[in-house]
């Protein structure tokens, strides 16, 4: 590895850490001495990077600090490629065309030599074939992000069903559909429901009365007491 990718490997190292992190330790994920880490950290330091700490005592990256955009590694553009290709052919139409203009975009700033990496890419996912669903995936992501409630006519697995008012929490992607996790008004409590059995839906004016911060809180402390009566 050349000193200066393993300066900004320094930087990501220390971004990633809530705590001082020793030469040691950097040396050890970098596979380099401590004394090189030391002409490392003090290479850095005077190029103006805010680091705190020094040689014993560990380092700390203080906050605020931005990299330059897209420094990007060959394996990190390939994860980049594998995530948008997998959103190409399991999101909906507007999650296609976003994850297919984010690689147009990281394209433009990677280094020249990947160019070969978007035209003749190394990973690929299988397609898979979208169906239409009553509630579109979009409608449900602005739902969330204007905190606002939805109303769906739901079919269980027992081919019931109910009229309910939900509050979406999150909208989770598989490779086969969707699934929204929320709060039911009418069972009282957290749900989940498939979105390919929500036979009618719409999205109220109606806002959901909580800070949807507190919600999830609450919702993941229901899943985690849930998941603790099963083991």
């Amino acid at each position: 590895m050349r000193k200066g990718e393993r300066l900004f490997e320094i930087i990501e190292i220390l971004r990633r850490s809530n705590s001082p992190i020793s030469s040691e330790d950097i040396g050890a994920q970098l596979g380099v001495t401590k004394r090189t880490i030391y002409r490392d950290m003090a290479a850095l330091m005077a190029q103006g990077v805010p680091i705190q700490g020094e040689a014993g005592m560990g380092y700390i990256l203080e906050p605020g600090f931005h990299m330059p955009p897209l420094m990007l590694t060959l394996d990190e553009i390939e994860a980049a490629i594998l995530g948008a290709q997998w959103v190409q052919t399991r999101g909906e139409p507007e999650l296609a065309l976003a994850a297919e203009k984010l690689l147009t975009k990281i394209k433009t700033v990677a280094p020249q030599s990947f160019d070969t990496s978007f035209v003749e890419p190394v990973v690929s996912v299988a397609p898979m074939e979208q169906v239409e669903e009553a509630l579109r995936s979009a409608e449900i992501r602005h739902a969330i992000r204007q905190r606002l409630k939805l109303h769906i006519t739901y079919e269980g697995h027992d081919q019931k069903r109910t009229t309910r008012i939900i509050w979406p929490i999150l909208l989770g992607y598989r490779d086969a559909g969707r699934i929204i996790a929320a709060w039911c008004e009418l069972r009282e409590g957290y749900r989940y429901f498939r979105t390919d059995r929500i036979i009618k839906g719409e999205v109220l004016n109606e806002k959901i009365p909580r800070r949807m911060d507190l919600l999830k809180a609450d919702w993941r402390k229901a899943m985690d007491e849930e998941r603790k009566r099963y083991e």
